[in-house]
């Protein structure tokens, strides 16, 4: 198996909203918020549906590269109920090895409300049910050593016991990459953030925003600074700007690709990590891998949901 993801498995429910809907219930547009099973259910109860499917950053990624003919595998914790076993089909489906064995539990299974406004950003309500209870035990280390690499994502870290699963499933591993996630995410963890980037990740994915706020960079120049010091591999995602990879002295840039046709922004950072990682576990140049992730992402926002046909 090439790449194993760990994250939070979570059923995403994708909706249209107008720009008020966010403002009435406070929501801030673009980020992540935390919710209980009770707004969750408020949240819903006025919205259409437009699609259900099995979400999560880390296995939105992982889905992208068996679709692109990776033997790949994800741990996620889901319960034995209804959504659990519709999560398990979706990535059964999609040919990837799914590594945990759910039984019933007094927590459901997770689900993110992703609200897609008129402009194509996404703004993602989150009720993390069991997904957000992963523990080293549900870590399959047969699965890790079998791996070539191992992508984790930052939300693991906004409970408690994901944290142990999470160190336990990078001190088996060769070879470490992760997603920041979200700006927000990142604030609440800087400095764990920090030390991870550091210290213990060999691969680090990031939008500007998430790598400025970790760095408090004044500036994009900044940032760049910090991925020569850093000397492992730091990829940033740039929006219209396009993309840049650093390591060491060596810095990589790729052009966005111009006249899209922007419909929904939710899986853009996911498969742009899918195209990237694609490339780099079949040794492809590192303009190569940008390329790839660069792709990858302008063909999902071109659609809604986080998942290629």
């Amino acid at each position: 198996m090439k790449i194993l993801g760990i994250g939070n498995a979570i059923v995403d429910v994708i909706c249209k909203v107008d720009d008020q809907y966010l403002i009435n219930n406070q929501l801030i547009k673009s980020t992540m918020k935390l919710v209980d099973e009770i707004e969750f259910k408020k949240l819903l109860s006025s919205l259409k549906i437009e699609q259900t499917i099995s979400g999560g950053s880390v296995a939105n990624s992982i889905v992208g590269l068996s679709q692109l003919g990776n033997d790949v595998g994800f741990i996620g914790k889901v319960n034995d109920d209804n959504l659990g076993q519709k999560y398990e089909e979706g990535l059964t489906k999609e040919k990837v090895q799914y590594f945990y064995n759910k039984k019933k539990e007094i927590s459901p299974t997770g689900t993110c409300l992703i609200l897609i406004t008129p402009d194509a950003e996404r703004t993602m309500v989150t009720f993390l049910g069991i997904a957000g209870k992963i523990s080293p035990s549900d870590i399959n280390e047969k699965a890790i050593q079998e791996s070539k690499m191992i992508f984790l994502e930052g939300y693991l870290w906004d409970e408690g016991e994901p944290k142990s699963a999470f160190d336990k499933a990078m001190s088996m591993s060769n070879t470490k990459a992760m997603s920041l996630s979200d700006q927000f995410c990142v604030d609440r963890h800087k400095s764990d953030f920090l030390d991870l980037v550091k210290n213990k990740l060999d691969i680090t994915f990031a939008n500007e925003q998430e790598i400025r706020s970790l760095i408090n960079a004044k500036n994009f120049e900044e940032v760049i600074e910090f991925g020569k010091q850093l000397g492992k591999l730091l990829i940033i995602t740039r929006g219209e700007k396009g993309s840049i990879a650093v390591k060491n002295q060596e810095i990589t840039e790729c052009k966005s690709k111009p006249n899209l046709k922007i419909v929904d922004l939710t899986g853009a950072g996911d498969l742009f990590a899918a195209g990237f990682l694609h490339g780099l576990i079949n040794n492809s140049s590192t303009r190569e891998c940008l390329e790839k992730g660069t792709a990858m992402s302008s063909k999902i926002i071109q659609k809604i949901g986080a998942r290629l046909d």
